[in-house]
């Protein structure tokens, strides 16, 4: 079951890496290995997520620590994907820093939320009504871990979802690797889509002055 899970995880990363999503080793993934006890594989810290060696994820128990004694140290937010499989059914998380994702939280980060409609990815989300209203929240970004996971651990009510952290990147999680990924692209999609909106209003109004 790990090396299953572990080579899952593993296209996951090359494929988000071919996207240019781990920016100076950031960002960090997970997928669940069992519930009870309860463990996921995590990406190691500070790996360059471009290559695939040996020693891109270790296995963590429901605190975030290694199972077993190594070299190698659970990515700074692994408390971020604990509270998730804590609290819900998710089997994989995600989370990256992108410029999009960034400049959004920025945007949006006094609202504490971000909000879209009409939009069709939205479906992605399983939200298929017609006038779907899609809301994700925007979290400060406390250095302090523990804090972090405190605030964030708040959003994390379905087996899906997803959550912004202010100028620190987006986490998401789905039953599946799949079903996470998709969220993550419908999300960059999101706010691409929001940010060249927001630039042909301006550029509209800098030419109606």
């Amino acid at each position: 079951m790990i090396k299953e899970k572990w080579l899952e995880l593993a296209d996951i990363k090359d494929e988000l890496a071919e996207r240019d999503w781990f920016m100076g080793t950031s960002g960090n993934l997970a997928i669940k290995v069992s519930d009870k006890p309860l463990q996921f594989l995590v990406t190691a810290s500070g790996k360059d997520k471009r290559k695939r060696t040996e020693e891109d994820f270790l296995l963590v128990d429901e605190f975030g620590k290694a199972v077993e004694e190594n070299h190698l140290r659970p990515s700074a937010e692994t408390l971020l994907h604990v509270e998730i499989y804590r609290k819900t059914n998710a089997g994989c998380s995600l989370h990256v820093h992108t410029i999009d994702n960034n400049v959004i939280s920025e945007l949006y980060g006094d609202q504490g939320v971000v909000t879209f409609k009409g939009q069709e990815l939205i479906k992605a989300f399983n939200k298929w009504e017609e006038d779907a209203v899609l809301t994700i929240p925007i979290i400060k970004n406390h250095a302090h871990i523990p804090t972090l996971a405190c605030e964030f651990s708040e959003h994390v009510k379905e087996d899906s979802g997803a959550v912004l952290i202010r100028n620190h990147g987006i986490t998401v999680w789905g039953e599946n690797a799949f079903e996470a990924k998709k969220i993550l692209e419908a999300s960059e999609f999101l706010f691409k889509y929001q940010l060249r909106l927001l630039a042909h209003k301006s550029s509209q109004l800098t030419k109606a002055v």
